[in-house]
C-alpha cells in the first residue's frame, strides 16, 4: 500500500497521489469497475515521489488501451481539446458544432454594435426565444484558468450591446452571455457568474452539464481525439468544417484524399479509430 506519495500536477505543485482519482479517471473514460480497480492498483504499485501526473495519465491510457481501446480513446478527451490550438478559431468552430448539435441555430464571428463600441462576438446561439452571446476562451495549457477579469470584461461588453440599438429586432428574446472554455474557471469567475446570472461552460463546470458531459452525452468528440490525427491537419479540417470525429464517417475518403492531399492510408486510420470510439456500448 502506497501512503502519502507526492506527485507533481500540471501546475507544478505537489499533491498526494490518490488511487481514487486514478479509478475515477478510468471509470469516466468508460472502463468497467473491475478494469478501473485493476488499473488503480497497478498504478499504485508504480508511483514514486515526484512523478508527474502527466506520466500517470500516459500510463493509465496505455493500460486502458490493452483491454478497452474505446475507453483509451475517450481518456484523451481533455488533451484533444488542447490540440485544437494554438489559435482559438478552431475551438470556436468546435463549440459552434456543439451548440448546433444541441438544437441551436449558430452564427460565428458576428460584429455587433453596442451603445459605445462595436464588438466581434465569437458566436450567437439561438433556440426558440433564447439567445446566447458566446465568448470562447481557448487555453493551450491545463494550468491556465479563466480568471474573473475575463468574466468582468465579457459582462461589460454584454451590457453595452444590450444598451445599443443594433439588435432591436431581437428584443423579444431572452438574452444571456456565456463564457466557454476548454479549461477550468477560477472560483472568483464562478462566484461572479452566479451573482450576475451569466453563463459558464467549461471543464467540470457546471456540475452535471459541463463541456465534457455534453460531449459525452451526444458523442460530439473533436476530431483531434483520434490518435492518427496530426496537429498539422487542423487548418485543413477546419476550412472544410470537419470538427467532429463522427464527421470522418460521413465523407468519401478517396475523394477527400485527392482534394486535401492527405494520404488515404491516414484517412482510413482516422475512420477506423472513429468507428472504435463511436461504437455502441455492449453493456
Amino acid at each position: 500500500m502506497v501512503n502519502k506519495v507526492y506527485v507533481i500536477n500540471s501546475r507544478g505543485e505537489k499533491e498526494f497521489f490518490s488511487p481514487r482519482k486514478v479509478y475515477q479517471s478510468a471509470r469516466k473514460a468508460g472502463a468497467s469497475k473491475q478494469l478501473a480497480e485493476k488499473i488503480s492498483q497497478q498504478i499504485e504499485k508504480e508511483v514514486y515521489p515526484g512523478i508527474r501526473t502527466l506520466r500517470i495519465f500516459q500510463r493509465i491510457k496505455k493500460l486502458l488501451s490493452q483491454e478497452s481501446p474505446r475507453a483509451a480513446l475517450k481518456f484523451h478527451l481533455k488533451q484533444s481539446l488542447f490540440k485544437l490550438g494554438p489559435s482559438g478559431f478552431p475551438f470556436e468552430k468546435f463549440i459552434g458544432e456543439i451548440f448546433s448539435n444541441n438544437g441551436f441555430k449558430v452564427k460565428l464571428n458576428q460584429i455587433i454594435q453596442g451603445k459605445c463600441l462595436s464588438y466581434e462576438i465569437d458566436f450567437l446561439a439561438q433556440k426558440d426565444n433564447f439567445l446566447y452571446f458566446g465568448e470562447c476562451k481557448f487555453r493551450n495549457r491545463g494550468e491556465s484558468l479563466i480568471h474573473s477579469k475575463v468574466a468582468l470584461a465579457n459582462y461589460a461588453r454584454f451590457l453595452d450591446i444590450k444598451e445599443g440599438n443594433s439588435l432591436q429586432k431581437l428584443k423579444n428574446l431572452n438574452w444571456q452571455t456565456i463564457l466557454v472554455t476548454n479549461n477550468k474557471f477560477s472560483r472568483a469567475t464562478i462566484k461572479f457568474s452566479q451573482c450576475k446570472k451569466t453563463g459558464l461552460l467549461g471543464w467540470r463546470y457546471p456540475k452535471g452539464k459541463s463541456l465534457e458531459k455534453i460531449i459525452e452525452e451526444k458523442r460530439l468528440y473533436p476530431i483531434t481525439i483520434l490518435p492518427s490525427f496530426k496537429k498539422s491537419f487542423v487548418p485543413f479540417f477546419n476550412s472544410v468544417k470537419i470538427m467532429l470525429a463522427k464527421d470522418i464517417l460521413q465523407i468519401d475518403l478517396e475523394k477527400f484524399s485527392q482534394k486535401s492531399g492527405l494520404p488515404l492510408k491516414k484517412l482510413l486510420s482516422l475512420n477506423k479509430e472513429a468507428k472504435t470510439l463511436l461504437e455502441e456500448k455492449n453493456n
